[in-house]
């Protein structure tokens, strides 16, 4: 992501004469995960510049043109010789409408009161912003309050409003170093309210001859005489000199007669540990957490405060201690909400532009080391779909790396699977990472993801049962969760233990034109009545000496009541399960398929065995317990109650052919029209990067 930042004309970004614009850019900049990408514009005479990232403007001097209109040339000329995805103006609202034409986000940045700005000062200029920005940064909640004014509400409410404070470094301050200092820094005029700073202190001096004041800063409009041996009057310096003076001052004064719209001085003076006084000003109060607010703006209100402090010293450190622990407004924690902006706006670019030519990385078990036994398999349906979507699709098989690469020093494999991972990412650098049951990707290698490419969106699938009984399965899921930007399952998220539900979805079990080829509702002549398949492992392939499952029981009570019906039955009685083409080729010749999940019903959950019961064209009957049936009509499938209602309906559906054929076939067609492999993959790539369509299964949720 490339990003230009435009400086207001004549900003002197540099060391000598800074203004706080500068100082705040040149501070984040240092703090950003963009900083490499990220470019300053500005015009100034002065060196020592604040970045090495800066590019001045160079103007030529010119009594019949605009300087700044120049500038603004100038700058859309370097422009269009660079590649940028963001422009940030800051404090020139009128220099927005001079650079729509260029078709690139712009994002505004107010350091003033946006009513009194050319370009923001009427209601029209503002709406004007908000229609061509894609955000708009007040540096307090007063100055977004004042550039509201007057504007039709639907506005007040607009995503592209944010506030986002000035900050400045968090320095380790010891406050038994501090010395009997009042400290004043700004420009000496009344309108900061210097006039009474200088009775007030002189007072305060007098009385207490063991202290100190300093004020820092110039101002030739107005000229104040203020006189006493214990106060010095320093002029301009340094910013980094004036943070020195912060860290030995005890008592800082930030009375401003104007409405400040944030205000630094009381910011940088509570960063280094100083009791805070201010004034009640715009947006003063929102710069220190533990500020002492005068209640009326004079100089014996002034007076009185310092000299409670004074006086009373245990009242004097309680102000400096609350100052350095509640002190939040830091550049990096500043820079990462700035950062986080950009990253969205990216996204919004990428994905207009991209969502339909992604980069995925498919990190699932595509089972290679069975040799095609499990190929038919929901990894490959999902995969399928986005091939379909004509998006670039690369598979990492990860049970099989494991598989492959248990060692001594790296008994599972994981190891060699994460450096794997890693060096795949950093090769192809997916746009998205999908995981299928992933567990052995570990969380160290998601933060790495997160830290080194944080445009990379990244998600989960996931078919197993979570309920109570399946605890195990609900960790596995629950492990990933905080580290993507969205996860699916085959239950209603509603139904389990999950604290973070707005970042889990239901995904229903898609089917696939390639792998579910059958469709029995067009074959008269089939051989059995019910198919049933199970296993004891996917993975084993084999019966397990020993162990039952409990749908055994059911199935062995349906063989008992109907010994008129032909059951075909597998996984169970000695009967060995089957798989890949032998499983489609037994199930080809069924009319019914019984979709009987592990447990007791969960709502919405079913294996994939129902989509591929249903894809390829069987009747199919579902515990209506489960709720699968609010996807389809009483004509697409057949819900039965209990045992007892699952052996009526067994009898009558068997016998009665022509019935059977036609709901089967509504209920597959309805399957592979809202539920295919194609549309699934697009649901989750949708719902990752927060495209907001809607899906048919969606409006029963």
């Amino acid at each position: 992501m490339k990003i230009a930042i435009l400086l207001p004309y004549k900003e002197n970004f540099s060391s000598i004469y800074p203004g706080a614009v500068s100082i705040f850019i040149s501070s984040v900049i240092k703090k950003s995960f963009f900083k490499k990408n990220i470019t300053v514009f500005g015009s100034t005479t002065y060196k020592n510049i604040l970045s090495k990232n800066y590019v001045n403007i160079k103007l030529n001097k010119n009594i019949f043109s605009s300087q700044t209109r120049t500038y603004l040339q100038n700058f859309k000329k370097l422009l269009k010789k660079r590649e940028n995805d963001l422009i940030e103006i800051h404090n020139r609202p009128n220099y927005v409408d001079f650079l729509t034409d260029l078709k690139k986000k712009i994002v505004l940045y107010f350091h003033n009161d946006p009513t009194t700005m050319l370009g923001s000062s009427s209601v029209s200029d503002r709406i004007k912003l908000v229609k061509h920005c894609s955000k708009i940064i007040f540096n307090s909640n007063w100055s977004k309050k004042k550039f509201l004014t007057d504007l039709p509400t639907n506005i007040h409410n607009s995503k592209k409003l944010l506030v986002i404070y000035q900050s400045t470094d968090r320095k380790k301050i010891d406050l038994n170093q501090k010395e009997k200092i009042i400290t004043f820094v700004g420009k000496l005029n009344s309108s900061k309210g210097y006039d009474l700073f200088g009775k007030a202190v002189i007072k305060i001096l007098n009385h207490y001859p063991d202290w100190q004041a300093i004020a820092i800063g110039d101002e030739i409009r107005e000229k104040y005489n203020f006189n006493h041996p214990n106060l010095k009057i320093l002029g301009f310096v340094n910013h980094k000199k004036v943070l020195k003076y912060f860290e030995k001052t005890n008592i800082a004064v930030v009375c401003s007669r104007w409405e400040e719209p944030f205000g630094r001085t009381s910011l940088e003076a509570s960063s280094r540990g100083c009791a805070v006084i201010i004034s009640n000003r715009g947006g003063l109060p929102e710069t220190v957490k533990d500020p002492i607010i005068l209640k009326n703006l004079t100089v014996d209100e002034l007076y009185k405060e310092i000299k409670k402090l004074i006086i009373n010293k245990k009242k004097l450190i309680s102000y400096q201690k609350k100052s350095l622990k509640n002190f939040y407004l830091e550049d990096k924690f500043i820079s990462s909400q700035i950062d986080e902006y950009r990253r969205n706006l990216y996204e919004e670019t990428r994905t207009k532009h991209k969502l339909n030519k992604l980069k995925i990385l498919h990190v699932t078990n595509f089972n290679e080391r069975h040799n095609g036994r499990l190929f038919y398999n929901t990894g490959r349906r999902i995969n399928n779909g986005f091939i379909r979507l004509n998006h670039s699709v690369l598979e990492l098989s990860d049970r099989d790396i494991v598989s492959y690469s248990r060692k001594i020093n790296d008994f599972n494999g994981s190891k060699n699977l994460n450096k794997k991972f890693i060096d795949i990412v950093n090769n192809y650098k997916p746009d998205l990472i999908i995981f299928g049951h992933a567990d052995l990707i570990n969380i160290e290698s998601l933060k790495y993801i997160k830290e080194r490419y944080p445009n990379i969106k990244m998600s989960q699938w996931f078919l197993d049962r979570m309920d109570s009984e399946w605890k195990v399965n609900l960790k596995r899921f629950k492990d990933k969760i905080n580290y993507l930007d969205s996860s699916f399952c085959t239950t209603d998220p509603q139904e389990l233990d999950i604290k973070n539900i707005s970042k889990v979805k239901f995904m229903p079990n898609p089917v696939d034109p390639s792998l579910d080829r059958f469709d029995n509702s067009s074959k008269n002549d089939l051989s059995h009545d019910i198919f049933f398949a199970m296993s004891h492992g996917v993975h084993r392939g084999v019966l397990k000496k020993g162990k039952i499952d409990k749908r055994e029981i059911i199935i062995k009570k349906l063989l008992n009541e109907l010994p008129e019906i032909k059951f075909d039955i597998y996984g169970m009685n000695g009967i060995e399960p089957i798989w890949s083409d032998e499983y489609l080729e037994a199930l080809s010749k069924c009319k019914i398929g019984l979709n009987l999940s592990q447990g007791s019903a969960g709502k919405y959950y079913s294996s994939d065995r129902f989509s591929q019961l249903i894809g390829n064209g069987l009747l199919v009957l579902v515990d209506r317990k489960t709720k699968i049936g609010n996807f389809f009509n009483k004509n697409e499938i057949v819900l039965y109650n209990n045992l007892k209602d699952l052996i009526k309906k067994i009898l009558f559906y068997s016998k009665n052919d022509k019935l059977r054929k036609k709901i089967a076939k509504k209920g597959r067609e309805k399957y592979f029209k809202y539920f295919n492999s194609k549309i699934v993959a697009e649901f989750i790539i949708n719902k990752t990067f927060n495209n907001k369509k809607k899906y048919y299964w969606e409006k029963f949720l």
